[in-house]
């Protein structure tokens, strides 16, 4: 069993509840209330930050250049089209992309995550996070990315963001380079990169349910 499957096992319940989750079905749709997406999305939103700096770490941490080219491709992406996407759809569905949302617990929880792992200056466990963000958007994308060109773009363009050959190939790279590291990693650094991988789809599974019952409105 390769390793990123491994890990993926030791979750599988939160995986499964946040690949086929009720809000991305509805999403998919298009049947999503526009209250519910603009709110998901002034959450999603607020990672960006921490997302970016992660995946630089990352970056600064590969062991070679071959291995850092591919997240520097996808931080242009992360930049470029999908800042421009967050930044559109929040303002078409009423909202304004300058004023950030309060960030709910479970959105402070992922972004917590995120820079505790960018911050432990350990490779392993920043692809660990990264795996689960980027493999389990992968998931539960790639089953609806036939309907995006018929659905509004705010639901559309977020599949599309999220499937497709270019994303499935940046997901196979990641899991790649954790599959990789993880035969030299020690027994104990091991456990970590499971710590932080289970962590990571716990607040998955999280923020879909906080995003179906309505960030907006707790």
């Amino acid at each position: 069993m390769r390793p990123t499957d491994h890990l993926k096992s030791l979750c599988a319940a939160d995986w499964t509840a946040a690949t086929r989750h009720a809000f991305t079905d509805a999403l998919a749709q298009g049947t999503l209330p526009a209250a519910q997406m603009l709110g998901y999305l002034r959450q999603d939103y607020l990672f960006v930050e921490d997302f970016t700096r992660l995946l630089g770490a990352m970056i600064a941490h590969a062991p070679s250049l071959a291995d850092a080219v591919p997240a520097g491709q996808f931080m242009g992406l992360i930049c470029g089209p999908e800042n421009t996407y967050f930044q559109r759809a929040i303002a078409a569905l009423g909202g304004d992309p300058a004023h950030p949302a309060p960030p709910h617990p479970v959105t402070t929880g992922f972004q917590t995550l995120m820079r505790e792992a960018a911050r432990s200056g350990r490779y392993e466990q920043m692809l660990a996070v990264l795996v689960v963000a980027e493999w389990s958007y992968l998931d539960w994308a790639s089953p609806h990315a036939a309907k995006a060109p018929t659905l509004p773009f705010w639901f559309g363009d977020w599949i599309d963001l999220h499937a497709g050959p270019g994303f499935e190939g940046f997901v196979a790279y990641l899991r790649a380079q954790l599959d990789t590291v993880w035969p030299k990693l020690t027994a104990a650094q091991q456990r970590a990169v499971e710590e932080r991988f289970i962590e990571a789809a716990r607040l998955e599974r999280g923020f879909f349910d906080a995003a179906l019952a309505g960030f907006e409105s707790r």
